[in-house]
């Protein structure tokens, strides 16, 4: 990991629906897609605080942190290695009503398969059946 440009760390935040697990699915207005939460580490933070914040951050949902998934690693659109550590996160207490904001301007909480036709990203849809396994789902 030592050789990576950029790291990162985020999860799948999930919550119990009607229907089975339900995902939260952000929007980036930046890039115009729709991913899962993450983004990158802050000087002297651990992955894992990382993830737990950034999911925070641009869900505006309290979570608590699960199993690590199958990472990812790509490269940005300015051509620099991405590493992306994933984590499964449950929604902690009720969840609040989204506020938009600097990062993501929408939430949707889907089922696994409605969630992973909305990813913008093939490697996003491998994170998210990953956990889907991981949930039983």
């Amino acid at each position: 990991m030592a050789d990576v440009d950029v790291r990162a760390a985020g999860g799948v935040l999930w919550r119990s629906g009607p229907d089975g697990p339900e995902i939260a699915v952000v929007h980036r207005p930046r890039y115009d897609d729709w991913s899962l939460p993450k983004g990158k580490l802050d000087p002297g933070e651990d992955w894992d605080e990382a993830a737990l914040r950034e999911v925070e951050e641009e869900t505006g949902v309290p979570c608590s942190l699960g199993a690590e998934l199958p990472s990812v690693s790509y490269h940005d659109n300015k051509g620099r290695s991405k590493l992306v550590r994933y984590w499964l996160m449950q929604a902690s207490g009720d969840v609040p009503d989204f506020e938009p904001n600097d990062e993501t301007d929408e939430l949707r909480w889907l089922g696994v398969a409605p969630a992973s036709a909305l990813m913008s990203y093939a490697r996003d849809r491998d994170v998210v059946r990953s956990a889907a396994e991981a949930l039983g789902a």
